[in-house]
């Protein structure tokens, strides 16, 4: 795809906008820049590509296309949004940085994860694989690396590691990675795309232009993903936690074993994996299943599993306090990661919740509690949502609070020596955040702060 000299709207400057900038740079085109924020809201990136030339409408995405020839959207823009609609109309075509990264380099060795929960855990794991195995590896996309820029500057021979959203995949067209893998798939972001119906579809996208020559990576125990077998015209790899399989990665006693149809592999004892609950069980036998398709020696995969401590905001232990152990899952931002967080905690828990409503239900949620779960703080948009349905299903214990601070102080109140304080919003972040990462950063810093004041 050559953009010489071509004019390129980048809509929403953040993370990959910046990455984008640096790349069509590179590639010799003519930028333009719009985003609804001001000025000061972007003043970080601003100076990260100050000396790009680039032209720039702060404060509107009103303006003028007559122009432009192609337009990167920022991943979170909606579709709906009039400046895309105007666009259309223009016949002016609208995409994300990786469908742009895949028809800039269409012989790739792209490796492209997805699914509801667990994309960032198994990016970085499979990241790891690839680098431990000697590979020249990039660790992209959703995961807050732009892959733009990184794909310019690449050799052919490297492999890129993407986390992709569903944001992301909604507007790809011929997007088509070497191995995809979708991990699981439950309702999040309905308020985005209207419906779960159009929620699967664009997950759906990282796999549906894939052919023989490449390889689908999928979850056996996810009902939505067993029934997409038919649609598929690529070789797939299933994996299983919960049940035995006549092909695939899963669990057979003590050990992780590939069946490749002739033969058993035994990878490990499943129990020697460094990251905690059935969940990240989950995200590694993805991982090994995409190992095992690019020809990752056996070995070299057992010995990152045992040493990998996960990524931050995913149940990532803080400190201890008078006994009292904090933990931060900050990135449990749909119910369904959050169930899990609480499923794989000991216990007895006082669980932090809320934040900004993504139109899903908490009914399960707060099923999964079960006796662990002893006291619920709550805070954020969603906080009255989920106290009326913990009321509805018998659970009483529940304390609202305006504020981290509050949240943790009230927490550390409510718990007694040997209990676990987690903070599992089961939401979004951006009613009271500008991302998770922030969230889990204003968690930490308030348990530290609490521990110094002990």
């Amino acid at each position: 795809m050559d953009l010489k000299n071509k004019n390129v709207l980048i809509l929403g400057l953040g993370i990959s906008g910046v990455s984008t900038v640096k790349a069509l740079d590179k590639l010799g085109a003519n930028i333009v820049i719009s985003d609804a924020k001001k000025e000061e809201e972007l003043k970080d990136f601003l100076e990260e590509i100050d000396s790009y030339g680039a032209k720039l409408y702060l404060g509107t995405n009103d303006i003028p296309l007559d122009d432009i020839d192609l337009i990167i959207k920022s991943p979170g823009i909606p579709l709906g949004l009039p400046i895309i609609q105007k666009a259309e109309k223009l016949n002016i075509e609208v995409m994300t940085d990786i469908e742009l990264a895949y028809r800039l380099n269409i012989k790739n060795k792209f490796i492209a994860i997805t699914g509801t929960n667990g994309k960032t855990t198994t990016t970085t794991l499979t990241g790891e694989f690839f680098k431990k195995a000697g590979y020249p590896c990039h660790v992209v996309g959703n995961i807050g690396v732009g892959i733009l820029w990184e794909v310019v500057n690449s050799s052919a021979n490297d492999i890129f590691v993407i986390e992709t959203s569903s944001f992301q995949l909604e507007s790809t067209k011929y997007f088509k990675p070497k191995v995809s893998l979708i991990i699981n798939i439950t309702p999040d972001h309905i308020n985005w795309h209207g419906s779960y119906e159009k929620y699967i579809e664009a997950k759906k996208k990282i796999l549906i232009k894939q052919d023989s020559e490449d390889y689908t990576v999928l979850n056996y125990d996810n009902d939505i993903l067993r029934s997409i077998k038919n649609e598929l015209h690529s070789n797939v790899i299933w994996f299983s936690t919960n049940n035995t399989l006549d092909s695939g990665v899963y669990i057979d006693g003590d050990y992780i074993v590939i069946n490749t149809g002739s033969e058993k592999i035994k990878v490990m004892p499943w129990n020697e994996i460094k990251i905690p609950g059935k969940h990240n069980l989950e995200n590694a036998l993805g991982s090994i299943a995409i190992g095992y398709a690019m020809g990752i020696d056996i070995d070299t995969m057992a010995n990152v599993l045992r040493t990998f401590e996960g990524v931050e905001h995913r149940i990532e232990y803080v400190t201890t306090i008078d006994g009292i152990k904090f933990y931060n899952d900050s990135k449990g931002t749909n119910p369904d990661a959050s169930i899990k967080a609480v499923e794989a905690l000991k216990g007895p828990i006082v669980l932090i919740a809320g934040g900004m409503d993504k139109g899903t239900e908490f009914d399960d949620f707060v099923k999964s509690f079960d006796g662990k779960v002893k006291s619920l703080v709550l805070l954020g948009e969603t906080k009255e949502k989920i106290k009326q349905t913990a009321i509805n299903h018998g659970f009483n214990n529940i304390y609202i609070v305006n504020n981290m601070k509050e949240a943790v102080n009230k927490c550390f109140e409510l718990a007694e020596n040997g209990d676990e304080i987690l903070l599992s919003p089961a939401c979004a972040s951006w009613d009271m955040y500008k991302s998770y990462e922030e969230r889990g950063r204003d968690f930490k810093k308030a348990a530290f702060e609490l521990k110094e004041e002990k």
